[in-house]
């Protein structure tokens, strides 16, 4: 989990020709505050420290400047995810410390960069003085909404699920959730907003700093939320749904009725225009080998659907790699009755 920091620099950098100071030094991609690539502020950009010369006495002072614990290593920076952005520049050559500064502003720093790449970036790992007060989900999840993709965000940890509150909460968090479930874009953010979608129990006290391009939730970085939250800020969200098929009724997943998902329900399919070149396109997708020829008798053999109907007037061409690709109707319009829904069987092997 990465975590961040600034912490102000007031003093200019002695033995170095910078003509401005250093304003702000952060730990980037740690798995908390104390922890990560070493990144420094200069004429309002943040950039890079080379690790040539980088040791245990140069940690030791920026840990002091961070009011982080003690120095435990000294690391690559390339370890840290994300990396380095290629517009930012690796601002400072080599650091030398005595371990006595409260700044590394007050160490002789090279700024004459020469031959120093991202992947030589500086990191470092100190105490984690906040510890006691935070710590790393395990797993999460969207819980009591209409499908996996929507729904009360909840937190895993040590074994047990707690709801996040709302003001530690952003789109870029949820764009990360989104990401991390397989789902689609996050499409909405709010706190819940009755009692049915309130959760129970403990509630996870951090704030989020996602920048929304983490693969995982526990790839944010994260600070203690000085907030006294209630279940009624629970934290609701909402992505887009990614388009899934599946076919029941019939006697391996390879065959049967065929449902489509759109807006977290499963919903049928109408059988007008529907032939072996949609058929072709449903096994591919499906991963369940080429499509068997079905008489209009045996599509309707899997019984009717309820709830919706999706789609209607589908028309493939045989070489989508998904139905989505295919043309139709908007989504749920129809002029079909579920007598009309299609199946397909499938040889099950590639």
């Amino acid at each position: 989990m990465k975590s961040l920091l600034l912490s102000s620099v007031s003093t200019i950098f002695t033995g170095s020709c910078f003509s401005e100071s250093l304003s702000k030094v952060r730990l980037v991609g740690g798995a908390h505050r104390c922890e990560g690539r070493v990144e420094v502020e200069y004429n309002g950009q943040w950039g890079t420290v080379c690790d040539d010369g980088w040791d245990l006495k140069d940690v030791a002072v920026l840990c002091r400047e961070l009011s982080c614990g003690a120095a435990n290593k000294t690391l690559s920076g390339a370890l840290y995810q994300p990396p380095a952005s290629e517009e930012q520049r690796v601002v400072i050559q080599g650091v030398e410390c005595s371990g006595m500064e409260d700044t590394l502003a007050q160490c002789k720093l090279d700024d004459d960069v020469f031959d120093c790449s991202h992947a030589e970036d500086a990191g470092a790992q100190c105490e984690n003085p906040d510890s006691d007060q935070l710590f790393i989900p395990d797993d999460m999840r969207l819980v009591d909404g209409p499908g996996r993709c929507q729904g009360r965000v909840e937190v895993l940890h040590q074994a047990q699920w707690s709801t996040v509150c709302k003001a530690g909460w952003n789109l870029q968090a949820s764009k990360v959730v989104c990401r991390q479930l397989g789902c689609g874009r996050a499409l909405l953010t709010h706190r819940c907003c009755n009692k049915n979608t309130q959760g129970k129990g403990p509630i996870w006290m951090s704030k989020m700093s996602c920048s929304g391009r983490e693969a995982n939730l526990q790839d944010c970085p994260f600070s203690h939320l000085e907030n006294n939250c209630t279940h009624g800020e629970d934290t609701w969200m909402e992505c887009e749904d990614p388009f899934e098929l599946r076919l029941v009724g019939g006697d391996t997943p390879c065959s049967g009725r065929l449902e489509v998902l759109h807006k977290g329900s499963w919903g049928s399919v109408c059988d007008d225009s529907w032939g072996e070149k949609e058929d072709q396109v449903v096994c591919k997708q499906l991963g369940c080998g080429k499509a068997l020829f079905l008489s209009p008798r045996a599509r309707k053999s899997y019984g009717p659907g309820a709830g919706r109907i999706w789609l209607d007037d589908v028309h493939c061409s045989g070489k989508e790699q998904s139905l989505e690709l295919c043309r139709h109707r908007l989504w749920g319009y129809h002029d079909c009755t579920h007598k009309e829904d299609v199946g397909v069987i499938c040889s099950d092997r590639v």
